[in-house]
């Protein structure tokens, strides 16, 4: 990718477990620069900024009042992302943050008004669609070897995070669940193949009232769950394509794909929406084929959506990981979710544009 003539000075807020993954990938960039982090935990904080060499700020407040940050990279829970937005675009600071936008329409609508009026830029993950998998695939469908698309079926199923996580409660509380937290994933690649969401219906299930968290220094400890863990839905995309979605923290094991994308013409494979690259497989009616990489960025980690702003800010053009993105995906979850509670299907009121390919 080209480079903006002066690196972006990234200040980060929240150095918990994503963070690693991040500055992994900002290491490498020379259109960023970690000035300064900070964090609840100020051991974390502390730890992160002897790593990379930037400053240990106190605070929120502290962090965006520094004269060598441009922009906040939002790294906390889910219920913290808009008022870390919020109070960074206050401060005249561009804000990328983890999906989701926000825990709400109403939230994610001030981040969109606050950044216009301030004339700032606000992206949001996920940025693994801008890799080499999701993008190939696109430029697939873009290039009609598929045909018309027709239909897509999209499924991310395990049995729940607490397995892994140390501290996995945010996963079962609002905010959170299978869908807002890896529905972005699928959903911004699904918008990516076959444009924006019109209309949904759904259902969903708490099969589970309780869980119980199974690794590191809290294992054992049992917690309530908040939302829903399986939700499944179909979406209807403006161009006429049918999206069968299935998100669950209540599957076993499952030997289902990732995503699927159906034409007229083919049938295509789409890799795992939560890594940047993968094969890409094509089938005719003769077999399936890969695809060589055609598209997208390579070789990269979380962070390259950023670095997209970055060079999006020097070149005068729009970002691909947007919030306007991100704000739509959101509200097919959330509409997706009143379906489910209502039994019935319902429109999506919001809408975005397709982000510009890669090649």
């Amino acid at each position: 990718m080209g480079e903006p003539l002066k690196p972006l000075g990234i200040g980060i807020v929240g150095a918990g477990k994503i963070s690693g993954a991040y500055l992994s990938t900002l290491e490498g960039l020379r259109s960023l620069r970690l000035t300064a982090v900070t964090d609840l935990d100020p051991a974390r904080a502390r730890s992160a900024a002897e790593r990379t060499g930037a400053a240990e700020a106190p605070d929120v407040a502290a962090l965006v009042a520094r004269d060598d940050v441009d922009a906040v990279l939002n790294l906390t829970i889910p219920a913290a992302h808009a008022e870390v937005a919020l109070t960074a675009l206050a401060a005249g600071k561009h804000v990328y943050g983890e999906k989701p936008l926000a825990a709400n329409r109403k939230e994610a609508d001030a981040v969109l008004a606050a950044a216009r009026e301030a004339g700032l830029r606000v992206g949001c993950a996920p940025d693994t669609v801008l890799g080499t998998g999701t993008q190939t695939a696109r430029k697939a469908v873009d290039d009609g070897l598929i045909g018309r698309p027709v239909a897509a079926t999209a499924f991310m199923t395990s049995a729940g995070h607490e397995s892994w996580h140390p501290d996995p409660e945010f996963y079962y509380r609002p905010g959170g669940g299978p869908l807002l937290d890896m529905g972005p994933y699928y959903l911004s690649a699904l918008v990516h193949l076959l444009g924006p969401v019109v209309r949904v219906t759904g259902a969903s299930s708490r099969p589970r009232a309780e869980r119980t968290i199974g690794s590191g220094p809290r294992a054992g400890t049992v917690f309530p769950v908040e939302v829903d863990t399986h939700i499944t839905g179909v979406l209807e995309h403006a161009g006429g394509a049918l999206s069968t979605l299935v998100m669950s923290f209540d599957v076993r094991a499952a030997r289902l794909p990732r995503i699927e994308v159906h034409g007229t013409e083919a049938s295509l494979s789409v890799p795992d929406p939560n890594g940047f690259d993968g094969a890409v497989e094509l089938h005719r009616g003769d077999g399936w084929q890969t695809l060589p990489v055609s598209a997208g960025y390579r070789d990269t980690g979380r962070g390259i959506g950023l670095a997209d702003l970055a060079e999006a800010l020097a070149q005068g053009r729009p970002h691909r990981a947007s919030a306007e993105l991100a704000a739509h995906v959101l509200d097919v979850m959330l509409t997706l979710t009143d379906a489910a509670d209502q039994g019935r299907a319902l429109p999506v009121t919001s809408t975005c544009e397709r982000p510009a390919p890669l090649h």
